[in-house]
């Protein structure tokens, strides 16, 4: 059986990834730098808010200042904060899993939202007391696909459980980034086609469609071997 399991937030919790783009539009088309949907699916998605606006300015071929930067972001967490506050919904079968194992079984949250971003959603959600442990891109260096936020989660949670170990640990993801960061973190990943198709999510152990009905407590952790798809 796993020692814990860390979710992935966007794209595996709540469906705020059209949140974020629509903050994202809010902020850049003023500048001239909007751009569309399949743009954000394409390149963006997975990253967090330093990366996505060095990114854009980048492909304009315009500098972006450290205090710019900044300022880009907190408007765009305010013009997020603005969006969810007409509802959010999470995905299929999350919020009952994460209910089922709350306290049962160590959980960390990893994500390379902003916690600003993250806990009103959960607060919508029900979900505010619901993990042990949480890294976000405001406590890393460098996100996803870097393991650094994944090995820092996991590092949180053995502080709180020493019996907690990297190789029985799940993450639940649903990016190419997320699979990455996870498994160069020496974690197993159960990988959601939520984002992306099956095809995109090599790497993971197992690939679901949804994890409504997902009972983890009948899988057992393995060396990563060939994914299992469901």
């Amino acid at each position: 059986m796993f020692s814990a399991v860390i979710f992935d937030f966007d794209g595996i919790i709540a469906d705020t990834e059209p949140m974020h783009y629509q903050a994202f539009q809010a902020v850049l088309a003023p500048l001239g730098l909007g751009f569309p949907w399949q743009e954000y699916l394409d390149g963006y998605l997975g990253l967090d808010d330093r990366d996505a606006f060095r990114r854009r300015f980048g492909a304009a071929g315009r500098s972006l200042s450290d205090g710019e930067l900044k300022e880009l972001m907190q408007h765009k967490g305010l013009a997020f904060l603005r969006t969810i506050a007409a509802g959010v919904t999470p995905y299929e079968g999350v919020v009952e899993l994460i209910r089922s194992l709350s306290g049962s079984l160590p959980l960390a949250l990893c994500s390379g939202a902003r916690r600003s971003d993250i806990e009103p959603v959960l607060a919508l959600l029900g979900l505010a007391d619901s993990f042990d442990a949480m890294v976000t891109a405001d406590e890393v260096a460098a996100s996803k696909p870097d393991p650094e936020s994944y090995r820092t989660a996991l590092a949180r949670l053995q502080e709180i459980f020493p019996e907690v170990d990297a190789a029985a640990t799940l993450a639940i993801e649903d990016t190419p980034a997320g699979i990455a960061s996870a498994t160069g973190a020496g974690l197993e990943v159960m990988a959601v086609t939520n984002s992306y198709p099956r095809e995109r999510l090599e790497g993971a152990t197992w690939v679901v469609a949804s994890l409504s009905g997902i009972e983890l407590a009948a899988m057992p952790s393995t060396s990563l071997r060939t994914p299992a798809c469901a």
